[in-house]
C-alpha cells in the first residue's frame, strides 16, 4: 500500500491556486517533460488519443490572456468589468498557461466507425480530457507548481485559432494558468463521504 498511499497524497496535494507569480519551481524543460508524459499516458476511448495540448510561455502566455481580456471587455458592461479585469490579470501574472483541446476529427471518426455509440463519444472525449488535466495538474503540484483550471471557451475559440494557428478541428476544452503560488490554498471543506460513497455486498 505504500505506493498507493503516495499516489493518494499526491492527489490530495493538488489544489486550485489562483494567485500565482511569474516564477516557477520547475523549469521549462521539466514542465515540458510532465506535459508530454501525461499526454502519452492519459487514457482515451478506444485509445483514440484525441487530446491536444498547447503550452504557452513568455509573450505567448501573455498574448492569450490579452486576447481573453479583450474578448470579455466586449461582452461585459464597463461598470461591471473591473473584477473580471483583475481576475484575468492575475492569470496573466502567472509563469505560463496550458490550453487543452480535443481533436474533433478523431471523435467524428469513432462516431462513424461505431454508430451505436455515436452520442457517447463526445462525452467520453470530455472525460478523457478531464483525466489529462488532472494528471498534469497533479504532477505540477508535486513540483510545487500551482495552477487552476479556467473555461473561457467558447468565447475565445476563434481568437485562439487565429492567434496560435491551431487547426479548426481542435476544440478548446480548458485553460490552466500555472506558476509559483504566493501562498498555500485555503483549507477545503468536504461533505461526509457516507453521503457520496455506498458500499454493497461486503
Amino acid at each position: 500500500m505504500e505506493k498507493t498511499n503516495q499516489f493518494l497524497q499526491a492527489v490530495a496535494a493538488r489544489r486550485s491556486n489562483y494567485t500565482l507569480t511569474g516564477q516557477s519551481p520547475l523549469n521549462i524543460s521539466q514542465i515540458e517533460h510532465i506535459v508530454r508524459e501525461c499526454v502519452k499516458q492519459a487514457p482515451s476511448a478506444f485509445n483514440c488519443q484525441s487530446a491536444r495540448v498547447l503550452v504557452l510561455f513568455a509573450e505567448k502566455h501573455h498574448a492569450f490572456w490579452k486576447l481573453t481580456l479583450d474578448t470579455l471587455r466586449a461582452q461585459i458592461p464597463a461598470d461591471k468589468f473591473p473584477p473580471t479585469e483583475q481576475k484575468i490579470k492575475s492569470f496573466d501574472a502567472a509563469f505560463g498557461t496550458i490550453l487543452y483541446f480535443e481533436e474533433w476529427k478523431e471523435v467524428e471518426k469513432l462516431q462513424a466507425k461505431f454508430p451505436a455509440y455515436k452520442d457517447n463519444f463526445p462525452l467520453w472525449a470530455y472525460q478523457s480530457n478531464g483525466m489529462l488535466e488532472f494528471m498534469i495538474w497533479t504532477a505540477l503540484a508535486q513540483g510545487a507548481v500551482g495552477a487552476s483550471l479556467q473555461h473561457y471557451n467558447p468565447l475565445v475559440d476563434k481568437g485562439v485559432q487565429q492567434l496560435f494557428q491551431t487547426p479548426p478541428s481542435w476544440k478548446l476544452i480548458a485553460q490552466m494558468p500555472f506558476g509559483q503560488p504566493y501562498e498555500p490554498p485555503q483549507p477545503k471543506d468536504f461533505l461526509p463521504l457516507d453521503q457520496r460513497v455506498k458500499i454493497q455486498g461486503k
